[in-house]
């Protein structure tokens, strides 16, 4: 490696670091990171200054501002196409128009090779023709900078029940994109209750980052934190659900891990039953009732009956003296 190598290469880590640390670093920790004495540090900093990276400095600790930062990424072919997947996923979890997703897709767009590049350009104008909705984006970005930059939000949170409004302070430890239309959440700790609690983006009326900063506890793992969760929802205890599917959809049920605690058993008749360890089983009745009256719940009773009461209710829609059973038109998916 050459010496104009070896300092690329380390700029791009004292990049990494600097962009990584919500704090910021000193010269000190910066070279104990790279291996290269201080002067080595301040020169290179220098340097990433004029090459265009936004810095901010503060007694004697560099960061970047993140707000006006724009990486660089190299991306093979592989890579390009699993981002490119991404995207399309982003786009339909994009049910409105969201201007950093429209575009986060055309930057993504103008960094892959042909096709995949038109394609995703193509996604991002869809998404740019939907309505917009200015309070979700306004939450968003004070929720999104408030955990990158360590400070307490102020949520006003209506209930989807009684429509009563109540403020929180709240500080972010990770969001997360769960539930049947994929919606965003915000997991951290609620001042107000003094506990962890999970707010969904869309029932925040508004959002304002404070000047009060916050640390995210060391052991907390966002993994372990929903591991027990069939989408968003935890909790302490653990109920196990059991399902027996029908050989019709068994083939289907077996093509994807749906959880990690699940465990899949065949049967005699070609069905098969599905069980998972989770803290609410009722999280996963949506999940259930797309599979119509290929599944039925065995257990826990309590969700057999709220399933099998919706069925009920369903069937009720199709009675007819004369109703038979006649198969709809569908597209078949190999």
């Amino acid at each position: 490696m050459t010496r104009m190598t070896s300092r690329a290469a380390r700029l791009r880590q004292i990049e990494e670091l600097l962009y990584r640390s919500s704090h910021g670093l000193s010269a000190i920790e910066i070279a104990e990171a790279t291996g290269v004495d201080r002067r080595t540090v301040y020169r290179d900093v220098e340097l990433l200054g004029e090459s265009g990276v936004p810095l901010w400095q503060d007694e004697g600790r560099f960061g970047i501002v993140r707000e006006d930062y724009l990486s660089t990424v190299r991306l093979t072919l592989q890579e390009a196409l699993s981002l490119f997947i991404a995207g399309r996923l982003l786009a339909r979890f994009a049910d409105e128009r969201d201007p950093h997703i429209v575009s986060a897709l055309t930057k993504l767009a103008g960094s892959m090779p042909e096709p995949l590049a038109s394609s995703l350009a193509r996604t991002a104008e869809s998404v740019a023709r939907q309505p917009v909705n200015d309070r979700y984006v306004q939450v968003r970005e004070a929720i999104t900078l408030g955990w990158a930059l360590r400070r307490k939000v102020r949520l006003w949170y209506r209930s989807p029940r009684s429509g009563e409004v109540t403020m929180r302070d709240f500080s972010p430890y990770f969001i997360e994109a769960a539930g049947a239309g994929y919606s965003a959440y915000a997991i951290g700790y609620d001042d107000s209750v003094g506990a962890m609690r999970t707010f969904k983006l869309d029932r925040l009326d508004r959002a304002q980052m404070l000047d009060e900063t916050y640390e995210i506890p060391p052991e907390f793992d966002p993994q372990a934190y929903l591991a027990s969760a069939w989408g968003i929802m935890t909790g302490e205890s653990i109920a196990g659900v059991v399902l027996e599917f029908s050989p019709r959809a068994a083939p289907l049920v077996k093509e994807r891990r749906w959880h990690a605690s699940q465990e899949v058993d065949d049967l005699a008749n070609g069905g098969l039953l599905f069980t998972v360890k989770v803290s609410e089983p009722r999280e996963m009745a949506p999940w259930i009732r797309s599979w119509g009256g290929d599944v039925e719940v065995l257990e826990p009773p309590e969700l057999r009956a709220e399933i099998g009461a919706d069925a009920w209710r369903a069937a009720a829609h199709y009675e007819r003296d004369d109703l038979q059973a006649a198969p709809g038109g569908s597209v078949r998916v190999e």
